[in-house]
């Protein structure tokens, strides 16, 4: 089994908080984790329709007769959970006695901030990093491969087919469950949107250009957009800005948590076709943001991921806040040094003279003139 990076974090949490939360998409191993943090305890979960009624029939007793803590699984089932569980551990003090799972964010985050503030910790599980299989030495060397299967763990435990598991995963949990949680009946448009954002991963989300292409209204797609972002399917970057400079962009650039999910919508299924696709370098781009946007994650960092780009038409691809300052990262396809490369990363040099660059691309790590200002290739994207 692979070991999951978040362990450590999640063990901590316990040792802090009465409880924990753990969300992330459908199938990206909360269960697994939960179960293996509180091995011997009992695993409740919400999607079997008898734990459902049995909880709904009596919910103070249900959580009550739960003496030791349980693994409470897909509570977003019962979001009203929270607001019993809230008085059952303000009768218990002891740390880690529940681990709640959930696959919407947006639901459960609302509901924890309401009734478990202080109580419990918070921890989103992604899909495996490059560094958790590299860690395990898994077969990891190919890149067009590894962007291809993405890291839900199924896929990579079992070796399956990953096109045939992935179309799978649309079809069942992003197509139907993730339209449900708001009852879009709009099947058709729901699907439209889904391929735009493949379309324009990487690229800064126009609301109002989708709902021309879709037919709908630009607040139907920010509240569609906003779901499939709950669901962990997709995130945003949003533009980094100070006082330096305020004439920047403002839209945020739309990228996948999963590349090969963005793939399988993209309908690549080789490595020479997505090595001579069109946005080849856009989904090498969403490979790397979504890599470091996982090693933060499992580090329990959240919301310190921007991008960079002024009027002018300047640009960053990623900006990561670190306890030191902006760190600047731009992402090539390119496989040789070329000083042309870094003529962004120089450019917010003029702005952050004492923030370091790294140029991450597929060729191999090498220094430049400015000792500021490194290239770093992409086998060892997870020293970010």
């Amino acid at each position: 089994m692979i070991q999951r990076a978040i362990m450590d974090e999640a063990r901590y949490c316990l040792k802090q908080f009465r409880a924990l939360c753990i969300t992330g998409p459908r199938q990206s191993g909360k269960t697994t984790l939960s179960r293996l943090l509180l091995k011997g305890k009992p695993y409740l979960n919400f999607e079997d329709p008898s734990t459902e009624a049995n909880f709904l029939n009596n919910p103070a007793a249900f959580l009550e007769n739960l003496k030791g803590g349980a693994v409470l699984d897909e509570v977003q089932r019962v979001t009203e959970i929270f607001r019993y569980l809230q008085v059952v551990l303000d009768k218990r003090p002891s740390r880690g006695q529940f681990i709640l799972t959930g696959s919407n964010n947006f639901l459960l985050h609302q509901q924890i901030s309401q009734s478990l503030a202080g109580r419990a910790g918070y921890l989103t599980l992604l899909p495996f990093s490059f560094a958790e299989l590299k860690t395990a030495k898994m077969p990891v060397n190919d890149l067009l491969r590894n962007i291809l299967q993405g890291g839900y763990p199924e896929i990579r435990n079992q070796e399956l087919d990953a096109q045939r598991w992935l179309q799978s995963y649309i079809q069942t949990y992003v197509q139907r469950d993730v339209r449900q949680l708001k009852n879009i009946s709009n099947l058709t448009a729901f699907n439209k949107l889904i391929q735009l954002c493949a379309n324009h991963a990487g690229q800064i989300l126009n609301r109002d250009e989708f709902a021309k292409q879709i037919g709908i209204d630009s607040k139907t797609v920010q509240s569609w957009i906003g779901i499939l972002e709950a669901s962990y399917i997709i995130f945003q970057l949003q533009p980094w800005h100070n006082n330096l400079n305020k004439r920047i962009i403002k839209s945020p650039k739309l990228y996948f948590y999963d590349t090969g999910l963005l793939c399988t919508l993209l309908q690549l299924k080789s490595k020479e076709g997505l090595r001579n696709h069109a946005l080849s370098g856009a989904i090498f781009e969403n490979w790397c943001i979504s890599e470091i946007k996982k090693n933060l994650t499992n580090q329990g960092i959240n919301d310190s991921l921007y991008y960079f780009r002024d009027h002018l038409g300047n640009e960053i691809d990623l900006i990561v806040e670190r306890e030191n300052g902006p760190q600047a990262i731009e992402i090539k396809s390119s496989k040789k040094q070329d000083r042309k490369l870094m003529a962004g990363l120089k450019y917010w040099s003029k702005y952050q003279p004492s923030s370091n660059g790294i140029l991450l691309f597929q060729g191999e790590d090498g220094e430049t003139e400015n000792p500021l200002l490194n290239y770093l290739a992409w086998e060892n994207i997870d020293q970010l």
